[in-house]
């Protein structure tokens, strides 16, 4: 909007609403200037199965026909559309320029995380028994050549690390992917950056994110029943949080926070001697890593996927592989207040340079115009 555009989302609330696990957000605003377009349906998740089952819109296909004719957007940019329409949405919007953005594998995992049988990262296809592992109705159509068909329309693929583009093209998909990564609002100025107060009365290390197995906290809560010296402060919720309540019972260092957003959240970052980002999966990014660094707070990842060069890249952080090497990462940082601040001040200036408003939006808007001049030939 800052730069003379006219933005509208379209999104499906009843996909959000069967999926989540927390408390309904307040709705959509368009208080910022962009128009929000929210769909629902009587038929709520009988609607969704029909989208997840035919691949295409289904129960909403007249209106976003509409929109799209009424509309005529210039850009199209698809996020996550498997619920909204999946690949048959692609087909929409003639005369747009067309991007798919790939903040997950769903283009070549139906699970969309390439956990296989919900216990163990993927190296190799066994989708249908993945499905079924993981309780959820099988998607015919990627058994078709509906998905190859649809790629047809759209102009241009990303995906967000040169790791998860590998992994596309080693499971198969056929189109060329360039690379462009997450990023945040740029910093604020000096002046107008205040240091709250902090959120918790002890010494803590950090973890954000959606509580699943995946994210690979059952690995890091027992290791704070003998690792006294700090808490463990857990932000956010999902599906596994029983399960991981259930095994931080007894281990009074560990605190669940629950969902924490803006200011709040802001503090439990500045605060952290690390944030810990312990996934076990094939992660597309890692957001929560230049999260830390912009809030300038070093991370411990877990050295698996792009997180390996997201932490090269800006020098601000520690990688493990062990919970051994977690533990003695966890009390080098604590002891060490120099590396710590000179990991945090690398993060930083790695975010400023490489994942900031500034450094990435120049970027896309040149992709837009490439995949412009390609479709115009």
């Amino acid at each position: 909007m800052r730069r003379g555009h006219e933005v509208t989302v379209i999104h499906d609330l009843d996909a959000f609403d069967t999926l989540r696990t927390g408390p309904m957000p307040p709705p959509a605003s368009e208080d910022d200037g962009v128009e929000v377009i929210t769909l629902r349906s009587r038929l709520r998740a009988v609607s969704l199965l029909m989208t997840q089952q035919a691949g295409s819109p289904t129960i909403h296909r007249h209106t976003l026909k509409t929109i799209f004719e009424e509309r005529r957007f210039d850009v199209i940019n698809y996020h996550n559309p498997s619920l909204l329409g999946g690949p048959g949405l692609f087909s929409y919007g003639e005369g747009a320029v067309k991007l798919y953005m790939a903040h997950d594998h769903w283009l070549v995992c139906p699970t969309h995380v390439l956990w296989r049988h919900n216990r163990e990262v993927c190296d190799a296809r066994e989708c249908t028994q993945c499905q079924l592992r993981y309780h959820r109705p099988l998607q015919l159509w990627r058994h078709t050549g509906h998905l190859f068909d649809e790629l047809r329309h759209v102009h241009r693929f990303i995906a967000m690390s040169e790791f998860s583009r590998q992994k596309h093209y080693e499971f198969g998909f056929p189109r060329e992917m360039e690379i462009l990564p997450c990023f945040l609002p740029d910093p604020m100025p000096a002046g107008d950056r205040a240091i709250p107060s902090s959120p918790h009365g002890r010494p803590y290390f950090l973890f954000v994110g959606r509580l699943e197995k995946i994210k690979g906290l059952d690995d890091v809560i027992p290791l704070f029943r003998d690792f006294l010296d700090a808490d463990l402060l857990i932000v956010g919720d999902g599906n596994h949080e029983p399960t991981l309540r259930e095994a931080a019972r007894d281990i009074p260092g560990v605190r669940f926070v629950g969902r924490v957003s803006g200011d709040a959240l802001d503090a439990y970052y500045q605060h952290a001697i690390a944030t810990i980002v312990p996934s076990v999966c094939f992660e597309t990014f890692g957001i929560i890593l230049i999260e830390a660094f912009r809030q300038r707070v070093p991370v411990i990842a877990r050295n698996i996927g792009p997180f390996p060069d997201v932490v090269g890249k800006s020098d601000g952080g520690l990688l493990f592989d062990t919970s051994h090497e977690l533990v003695a990462t966890m009390r080098r940082l604590q002891a060490d207040r120099a590396l710590r601040d000179r990991l945090a001040n690398a993060g930083y200036q790695g975010y400023v340079d490489n994942w900031s408003e500034s450094a990435v939006i120049p970027k896309y808007l040149a992709i837009v115009e490439g995949a412009r001049d390609g479709a115009n030939r």
